[in-house]
């Protein structure tokens, strides 16, 4: 059975048992907040707030002299309605610096107590709305402010470059170069599919052979929340994946690995973490003062269409943005810089 299942589906039933492992070990009542928002969330998505909301009873078992006398399982919905606005203040602050349960220190930046807190945010929502709750102090708490990040992506001259890179093997080291000679067509392949579709990482590693459409050059992928999408690609992406796949063709995949397109040097599916340092390997010494991931390559082709299409609704369906004002965040440097080359463009009268 485990073969005839899809790579997504195998991951989301993978998912759902470590969720439940994790909700196991959170309050008997949290049960109830993960099946309310079972139909609107992910599974990865769920795992996240399971892991956000132990940080949160393991700050209150430390910090309030109560709930510490019991044990995390036994902690009673009771309990947050006793909690204020200055409780919820008090665990972002001990967000910025704290130590875990193997005390290791662990510190939070601005973007990582955001999401935290968000968590809280929904979680008490989802109790207060239920009428569970007599209040909800999560709510009334302002979230930090975010300084924009700018957005690091490749210069045009540096995406040849990087490519170059993954062909000649240069300047890596020995080592590297004895690998390189066995994986360079996948490499290669990764990189260009990455540079000249825009998909993420996870999407990418997801493919399986039968999701390429050399015909009509598409590829069959599936987006965050299931849905199933065919993404485009252009005849660079196209010569990359035939080359690859003249190889792979010839490759007998690990059992279970039969049908997914890029295998690892143990012929398994390749993980997310080895594209990450193949990414890494190949871009540091193209631009080592660029820290260049997966994400940073989706960054550089959507700049790309915007910069030739000036369709922010484009880039917002081809990157798989549910939100358009996710994409004009990104790409707001360059909708301003388009605005103002417009404001000569249009005569009102004639010289």
């Amino acid at each position: 059975m485990g073969t005839s299942l899809s790579y997504h589906q195998q991951k989301d039933i993978e998912n759902v048992k470590h969720l439940r492992q994790l909700v196991h070990e959170l309050p008997r009542f949290c049960g109830d907040f993960f099946r309310g928002i079972e139909p609107r969330t992910s599974s990865r998505t769920r795992i996240a707030y399971a892991y956000d909301l132990k940080v949160f009873f393991d700050f209150l078992m430390k910090e309030n002299p109560v709930i510490g006398k019991i044990s995390m399982k036994d902690i009673h919905i009771d309990s947050l309605d006793t909690l204020r606005v200055v409780d919820i203040e008090e665990y972002m602050e001990y967000l910025k610096y704290r130590f875990n349960d193997k005390n290791q220190e662990i510190t939070n930046n601005e973007r990582g107590i955001m999401r935290k807190i968000s968590t809280l945010k929904s979680f008490y929502n989802y109790y207060y709305r239920n009428e569970r709750l007599q209040n909800n102090p999560a709510a009334l708490v302002q979230l930090p402010k975010l300084h924009e990040k700018e957005i690091i992506r490749l210069d045009i001259d540096e995406v040849a470059l990087l490519l170059d890179e993954v062909e000649s093997g240069e300047s890596l080291t020995v080592k590297q170069k004895t690998y390189h000679v066995k994986t360079k067509l996948r490499d290669l392949a990764i990189l260009t599919l990455l540079l000249g579709t825009g998909i993420r990482v996870s999407e990418c590693i997801g493919l399986d052979i039968d999701d390429i459409d050399f015909k009509n050059g598409g590829i069959r992928i599936h987006r965050k929340g299931g849905k199933e999408v065919t993404i485009y690609f252009g005849t660079e992406v196209e010569h990359a994946l035939l080359d690859y796949l003249e190889e792979r063709n010839e490759v007998i995949a690990a059992n279970g690995n039969e049908n997914a397109l890029f295998l690892s040097m143990q012929k398994k599916r390749i993980s997310v973490r080895s594209v990450e340092n193949l990414v890494k390997k190949y871009s540091k010494p193209v631009t080592p003062l660029k820290k260049i991931t997966p994400h940073k390559l989706r960054s550089t082709y959507g700049t790309s269409l915007y910069k030739e299409t000036g369709d922010i609704y484009l880039v917002a369906d081809v990157l798989g943005h549910a939100d358009v004002n996710t994409t004009k965040k990104h790409y707001a440097a360059m909708e301003d810089e388009r605005r103002r080359s417009a404001r000569n463009k249009v005569k009102l009268r004639e010289d």
